[in-house]
């Protein structure tokens, strides 16, 4: 599929707006990333008509620390970068906070693919005392929880949603395309621990297996999300949510 399909989700839990993942943003340079490079997009317009004022986002969840996961924490405001959800925590996980930090960027796999992430993206929620790091498994409320899935970084996670007797999972980027179902062997180019990666999704395949949870990646272009069942001893695709293609 193409990358330029991001996904955010806004979900609603016990009277909060939750925001997961934030994509590509606007305005930002990315010298190796062109696709995300000073992109002009409607991303709040689109916000605005899901129902949801910046303001009234109470928590932001990174599931990880990529350009496209965490551009729009912080809009420009004159010439300073400014976090978009100003009332809101943001939820990061505490590996990735150190993994990604700029001086560690010649030692890690997708190096300068990030580069200016953290200066525009990630250390001005830090510095208005915004952010909330985590590490193992983290309880957001009764219904959400955060759990990791190292691999594609090393501190890539899922959220899990538990309500009565629905259950979701959201993947992140734990698979980028709908072959990864059948052939859950297949990486992407940007897995930091190809075999971690390959282990954390075979972990969430078999959850959302077992419980019929709902499968909400960051990447799939159309209906953007799935129920999968088991098939032999692998996994495939039983249903597409029925969501807009618009």
């Amino acid at each position: 599929p193409s990358l330029r399909t991001t996904q955010s989700w806004v979900v609603r839990s016990e009277g909060r707006v939750i925001l997961i993942d934030t994509g590509a943003g606007n305005g930002k340079y990315r010298p190796l990333q062109p696709i995300w490079s000073y992109l002009n997009t409607d991303y709040l317009g689109n916000l605005a008509a899901a129902g949801v004022e910046p303001e009234e986002v109470d928590l932001v969840v990174n599931t990880h620390l990529h350009d496209d996961h965490v551009g729009w924490n912080t809009r420009l405001d004159g010439r300073d970068w400014v976090p978009t959800f100003p009332n809101a925590t943001y939820l990061m996980p505490r590996p990735d906070v150190e993994y990604w930090h700029p001086e560690n960027l010649p030692r890690t796999r997708f190096g300068r693919g990030n580069q200016n992430v953290y200066e525009d993206s990630i250390d001005p929620v830090i510095d208005a005392g915004l952010v909330r790091t985590w590490d193992g498994s983290h309880v957001i409320d009764a219904n959400l929880r955060l759990a990791p899935a190292p691999g594609h970084t090393p501190g890539s996670s899922v959220v899990h949603l538990e309500s009565g007797g629905d259950r979701a999972v959201f993947a992140g980027d734990l698979l980028h395309g709908a072959i990864q179902v059948p052939e859950p062997h297949l990486n992407s180019c940007f897995e930091e621990d190809e075999d971690a990666a390959r282990a954390s999704r075979a972990r969430m395949y078999a959850y959302a297996a077992d419980h019929n949870a709902l499968v909400l990646p960051a990447h799939l272009p159309g209906h953007g999300a799935f129920e999968i069942r088991r098939r032999g001893a692998g996994f495939e695709i039983s249903g597409w949510a029925p969501f807009s293609r618009t």
